[in-house]
């Protein structure tokens, strides 16, 4: 929604990283790499440098890509992210959904929706995570590397600390989640010295 949004006024590139999308599966899921897989295609690309939009996973992507390559970095907006390493298993529901469609095998995208809402609250989450659905022979199979996206579970919850960066960047925080808060603030200061800030009232992580 949000690139179709932009795209009146912006030339925008939309990018599924690693072990997502149409993109390549890979046993390595870190921030590292998958800022440089970035890298690489802004480069191949030929872009200038541009504003680098990121949310949550994809936000620390984000912020590593400024890390490794500011040259191709104009501007950050971070949404609904910190960059710190969290400490609690905030996608167990999820997970339990992805795997439970892997092993029932639906035939078509209802069914597929009706298994997770058996683990998965939010109806948008839900729907969100249906995009990423193909048919596979005779039933619903996952675009994501479910396997890889678990067993590398405590890279996408970690982080560790970038050199302090000038780039300006833009932290927008969604008014009802847990992602960016009052505390993290020392680290986005101390990562970021040009960071400001906006909160989006009445919505939680999924922004958009």
């Amino acid at each position: 929604l949000l690139a179709r949004d932009l795209v009146e006024d912006h030339s925008v590139i939309s990018i599924d990283l690693r072990n997502h999308g149409l993109s390549f599966h890979s046993d390595t899921h870190n921030y590292t790499d998958m800022a440089q897989d970035v890298a690489t295609l802004l480069q191949h690309l030929n872009v200038e440098p541009s504003i680098i939009v990121g949310h949550s996973m994809g936000g620390k992507v984000a912020m590593k890509l400024a890390d490794i390559a500011p040259n191709l970095v104009k501007q950050l907006v971070v949404l609904d992210m910190a960059p710190v390493a969290y400490q609690t298993n905030r996608h167990d529901n999820v997970f339990d959904g992805l795997l439970a469609v892997i092993k029932e095998k639906p035939a078509n995208r209802q069914q597929t929706l009706e298994i997770l809402a058996q683990h998965i609250e939010m109806d948008g989450v839900r729907q969100f995570l249906s995009k990423s659905l193909f048919k596979n022979e005779d039933h619903m199979a996952w675009r994501f590397n479910v396997d890889s996206l678990l067993s590398n579970y405590a890279e996408i919850i970690g982080w560790q600390d970038i050199a302090p960066t000038e780039i300006p960047t833009l932290f927008i925080k969604g008014g009802d989640s847990d992602y960016l808060m009052p505390e993290h603030q020392p680290s986005v200061q101390r990562q970021f010295k040009q960071a400001k800030a906006h909160i989006i009232a009445n919505t939680g992580h999924w922004l958009h």
